[in-house]
């Protein structure tokens, strides 16, 4: 995502500073509340305040007074919560008892109407109007660590109350009966409930496109693909140096066989029926645009388990695992055209899919942008959910089982009675990293894949393809180049391993609990910049070192698993260089939604912590 800049110079006049206590009137009413500014909208020009209840509006200037210009007294208005207004003038007199209201003049009666109608209507204005800080709720935030503490008000809920004060103020009007009859009309609650969903589908479309737009996303369609395959075909050769092309290309029928496809559906499957066995807890994920929260069961890692064991079951019955390396093309072609085929299904359900069901980063209305980053944002089918079953089980998993079918490979192959010390570091680094995935599974729930994310071609080939095949690159390449390193030289490779886990793990688990939890007394040491969202910006702990220190340990530990492939070439190293980029990229749209949503919060937040990933480099 692009960088933004701050000007200084030309921020714009402003009577109520952040943090000061003001008198708000309540929208459509002429009761003023205490509140509390948050923030102030430099495009719109209004306040965002917050209630004593917690009730968060945006307000104009006009409707703002210093607490200085009423008069301290104790009345029931100015104690009471906005949400219980009073009605004691409309139940005071009975209907046929005279009032003083009933002898005022029509002109005036219709004076003070209008103005009325033109509070609500301003009011109503300012509700419907689309907050940035509400745009985005994704992991998923990104790595900013926010806190996820504030209720979902809904328009319906803002607008009823004025109605029903509209309503009562008019009981007693002389106004003639067709003439309330059009006005009620005019304000009835499914015109308002339209204008709602109007302009809630106009606000979510997306916007801002990534990766290059339409053409970047067709074009990463086919890249994609063809870099895995050119990847696994370039460590098959004696010379893998990039240097070396064209590459001889193997016989398209030899890149496709019905049972390897069959293997793969057969293992899709099975992790598929290890998902819905009735273990593990189930806990909520983070609230959707509509406030709704969806539950999820957290069995990875008992899914991990028993794959084990059937793996292990496998072996003990002499079944030849090094099959997936005599056959690990066709296995590539097969998940790819599995996830192509998984995309279409996506794409298609989702066009039926209600709009608050869609994804903020996946709605352009362009056809090829919103299948390639996914249309829907979590697709089911019942309670089964697709995009978080993808996320970690297939290909995360299948992971493992390939690294190990490369060190059996390379056993066989080589005429070895144990691996090489290469292959066991390679092996037992990854493993770490697959275990701790599973093991804090609940984690991947507040991340932007899961909450912002749509489901679509990016996800499905990254989970089913990208992961297990293009993260096995080391093992893979081992097999064929094998690389001997001493035991210093491995005792040094394993310290780096370890100091970027421990970096990216201690982050991560930081983040998450003060984002369950901020209250939690193990936090208590943790300092914040507080934002109008009600979330809070760590500046203390691994986040007050860089912005996002897990990307920081990601990178650290991805150069641990590419150096036990030794110097000879390049291409084992495509891993770190690839999620730098990656990273990068992540890192820069973190950077700019976090902008957008916390505005002068997050400036203050970059201030505190100037370096984003690398300390006193980047």
């Amino acid at each position: 995502m692009p960088e933004c800049r701050y000007s200084f110079w030309k921020m714009p006049n402003r009577r109520f500073a952040d943090g000061e206590m003001v008198m708000g009137r309540w929208p459509g009413s002429v009761l003023y509340y205490e509140v509390q500014v948050t923030s102030y909208n430099d495009v719109s020009h209004l306040y965002t305040v917050k209630y004593k209840d917690g009730t968060e509006l945006e307000l104009k200037e006009s409707d703002i007074r210093s607490q200085s210009s009423f008069k301290h007294r104790k009345s029931q208005s100015s104690s009471s919560s906005p949400s219980r207004r009073s009605t004691s003038r409309s139940r005071s007199r009975s209907p046929g008892r005279p009032a003083k209201g009933r002898r005022r003049s029509s002109s005036q009666s219709r004076e003070r109407k209008d103005d009325k109608k033109k509070t609500i209507q301003e009011t109503n204005i300012a509700l419907l109007k689309p907050s940035e800080n509400n745009t985005r709720r994704y992991n998923g935030e990104p790595e900013s660590t926010e806190r996820n503490d504030t209720s979902r008000i809904t328009l319906e809920q803002k607008l009823k109350p004025d109605l029903e004060t509209e309503r009562v103020l008019e009981q007693y009007s002389l106004r003639p009966r067709k003439e309330e009859k059009k006005k009620e009309e005019i304000y009835s609650e499914k015109k308002i409930f339209e204008t709602i969903k109007t302009i809630e589908k106009a606000s979510s479309k997306t916007k801002e496109l990534e990766f290059g737009g339409r053409i970047g996303t067709f074009m990463l369609i086919f890249f994609l693909p063809a870099t895995v395959f050119y990847l696994l075909l370039m460590c098959k050769q004696d010379d893998p140096s990039l240097m070396n092309f064209p590459l001889p290309l193997p016989a398209l029928e030899s890149l496709w066989e019905a049972r390897v496809f069959g293997v793969f559906l057969l293992w899709f499957f099975l992790q598929a029926l290890f998902y819905l066995l009735p273990i593990g807890k189930v806990v909520e994920g983070l609230p959707l645009s509509n406030g709704r929260k969806l539950h999820y069961r957290i069995n990875g890692f008992y899914a991990f388990v028993l794959t084990a064991a059937a793996i292990g079951t496998l072996l003990y019955f002499e079944f030849e695992l090094h099959y997936l390396y005599d056959h690990f093309m066709q296995f590539a072609v097969s998940a790819a055209a599995f996830s192509m085929g998984l995309s279409i299904y996506l794409y298609i359900r989702s066009l039926k899919a209600p709009e608050e069901e869609l994804a903020p980063g996946g709605n352009s209305g362009y056809f090829v942008y919103d299948f390639f980053t996914g249309h829907e944002l979590n697709p089911r089918i019942g309670s089964f959910d697709l995009k978080y079953f993808c996320e970690l089980r297939p290909g995360l998993i299948g992971w493992v089982v390939i690294n190990l079918a490369m060190l059996l490979a390379e056993m066989k192959i080589h005429n070895q009675s144990m691996p090489s010390l290469s292959m066991i570091l390679v092996n037992s680094f990854q493993l770490l990293y697959v275990v701790d995935a599973l093991w804090n599974e609940e984690a991947i729930l507040t991340t932007m894949d899961i909450t912002h994310d749509g489901f679509g071609f990016m996800l499905a080939f990254g989970d089913l393809v990208w992961v297990p095949f293009v993260y096995s690159l080391q093992a893979f390449y081992l097999v064929g180049h094998p690389t001997a390193i001493s035991w210093p030289v491995a005792a040094a490779i394993t310290i780096l391993n370890c100091i970027g886990y421990y970096i990216f793990r201690s982050a991560n688990s930081q983040k998450n609990s003060f984002r369950r939890n901020p209250a939690d007394p193990k936090l208590a040491y943790l300092k914040f910049i507080p934002t109008a969202t009600g979330k809070g910006l760590l500046v203390t702990g691994w986040w007050g070192f860089v912005r996002h220190p897990n990307y920081l340990g990601d990178i650290i530990m991805a150069l641990a698993w590419s150096l036990p492939c030794g110097f000879n070439h390049i291409l084992p190293y495509f891993y770190v260089i690839y999620f730098i980029c990656l990273l990068i990229h992540r890192e820069a749209r973190d950077e700019h939604h976090c902008k957008q949503k916390y505005g002068l919060a997050w400036e203050r937040y970059c201030q505190r912590v100037p370096y984003r990933i690398f300390p006193y480099i980047y």
